[in-house]
Protein backbone atom coordinates (compact mmCIF):
# COMPACT_ATOMS: atom_id res chain seq x y z
CA UNK A 1 0.00 0.00 0.00
CA UNK A 2 0.73 3.34 -0.32
CA UNK A 3 0.27 7.05 -0.02
CA UNK A 4 -0.63 8.96 -3.95
CA UNK A 5 -0.29 12.49 -3.25
CA UNK A 6 -1.45 15.19 -5.88
CA UNK A 7 -1.77 19.06 -6.21
CA UNK A 8 -4.15 20.43 -8.72
CA UNK A 9 -4.88 24.15 -9.92
CA UNK A 10 -8.08 24.20 -10.60
CA UNK A 11 -9.45 20.98 -9.13
CA UNK A 12 -8.42 19.71 -12.59
CA UNK A 13 -4.90 20.45 -13.82
CA UNK A 14 -2.04 18.41 -11.99
CA UNK A 15 1.14 20.37 -10.94
CA UNK A 16 2.65 17.44 -8.99
CA UNK A 17 2.11 14.18 -8.59
CA UNK A 18 3.79 11.63 -5.58
CA UNK A 19 3.84 8.86 -4.74
CA UNK A 20 5.48 7.31 -0.72
CA UNK A 21 4.96 3.92 0.96
CA UNK A 22 3.20 3.58 3.84
CA UNK A 23 6.07 1.59 5.54
CA UNK A 24 7.56 5.37 5.96
CA UNK A 25 4.43 6.25 7.74
CA UNK A 26 5.39 5.42 10.99
CA UNK A 27 9.22 6.94 10.80
CA UNK A 28 7.17 10.58 9.90
CA UNK A 29 4.99 9.60 13.01
CA UNK A 30 8.32 9.61 15.33
CA UNK A 31 8.93 13.22 13.92
CA UNK A 32 5.75 14.32 15.33
CA UNK A 33 2.44 13.06 14.45
CA UNK A 34 1.55 16.27 13.17
CA UNK A 35 3.89 16.07 10.70
CA UNK A 36 2.14 12.67 9.71
CA UNK A 37 -0.90 14.16 9.74
CA UNK A 38 -0.45 16.81 7.54
CA UNK A 39 1.26 14.28 4.71
CA UNK A 40 -0.95 11.48 5.21
CA UNK A 41 -4.26 13.00 6.29
CA UNK A 42 -4.46 16.43 5.60
CA UNK A 43 -7.98 16.82 5.78
CA UNK A 44 -7.50 15.86 9.32
CA UNK A 45 -5.95 19.50 9.92
CA UNK A 46 -8.30 21.40 7.81
CA UNK A 47 -5.38 21.23 5.45
CA UNK A 48 -6.80 22.31 1.67
CA UNK A 49 -4.59 24.19 -0.58
CA UNK A 50 -0.50 23.74 -0.60
CA UNK A 51 0.73 26.85 1.18
CA UNK A 52 -0.98 25.49 4.30
CA UNK A 53 1.69 22.21 4.31
CA UNK A 54 4.77 24.41 3.87
CA UNK A 55 5.19 24.76 7.52
CA UNK A 56 4.78 21.29 8.42
CA UNK A 57 6.79 19.86 5.33
CA UNK A 58 9.46 21.63 5.75
CA UNK A 59 9.22 21.35 9.72
CA UNK A 60 9.42 17.62 8.98
CA UNK A 61 13.01 17.69 6.87
CA UNK A 62 14.31 19.74 9.21
CA UNK A 63 13.89 17.67 12.34
CA UNK A 64 14.35 14.46 9.94
CA UNK A 65 17.94 15.79 8.92
CA UNK A 66 18.53 17.20 12.43
CA UNK A 67 19.04 13.27 13.38
CA UNK A 68 18.87 11.22 10.62
CA UNK A 69 20.61 8.28 12.34
CA UNK A 70 17.67 8.32 14.89
CA UNK A 71 15.15 7.95 12.21
CA UNK A 72 17.35 5.55 10.09
CA UNK A 73 16.94 3.10 12.66
CA UNK A 74 12.72 3.25 11.54
CA UNK A 75 13.80 2.18 8.59
CA UNK A 76 11.38 -0.80 7.34
CA UNK A 77 12.79 -4.03 7.72
CA UNK A 78 10.87 -5.39 4.37
CA UNK A 79 13.51 -2.81 2.42
CA UNK A 80 10.39 -1.31 1.26
CA UNK A 81 10.99 2.59 1.50
CA UNK A 82 13.79 4.53 3.85
CA UNK A 83 15.51 7.22 5.05
CA UNK A 84 16.40 9.00 1.85
CA UNK A 85 13.35 7.88 0.12
CA UNK A 86 11.07 10.17 2.91
CA UNK A 87 13.39 12.65 2.99
CA UNK A 88 13.05 12.72 -1.13
CA UNK A 89 9.59 12.90 -1.26
CA UNK A 90 9.46 15.21 1.05
CA UNK A 91 11.66 17.83 -0.05
CA UNK A 92 9.98 17.34 -3.67
CA UNK A 93 6.41 17.75 -2.44
CA UNK A 94 7.56 20.83 -0.34
CA UNK A 95 8.79 22.39 -3.90
CA UNK A 96 5.75 21.78 -5.58
CA UNK A 97 3.71 23.56 -2.74
CA UNK A 98 6.13 26.77 -2.74
CA UNK A 99 5.87 26.46 -6.52
CA UNK A 100 2.05 26.21 -6.48
CA UNK A 101 1.02 27.37 -3.27
CA UNK A 102 -2.92 27.78 -4.44
CA UNK A 103 -3.18 24.03 -5.85
CA UNK A 104 -5.47 21.75 -3.65
CA UNK A 105 -4.34 18.77 -1.88
CA UNK A 106 -5.49 15.48 -2.57
CA UNK A 107 -4.27 12.98 -0.52
CA UNK A 108 -4.95 9.25 -1.58
CA UNK A 109 -4.58 6.51 0.59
Amino acid sequence: MSLDITLREVQSVKVFEGNITHNLNEMLSQVGEIYYKAVWRPEELGLVHAWQLIQYLSGAVTELKRNPEAYKEFNPANGWGDYDNLVGFLEDYLEACHSHPTAYIHANR
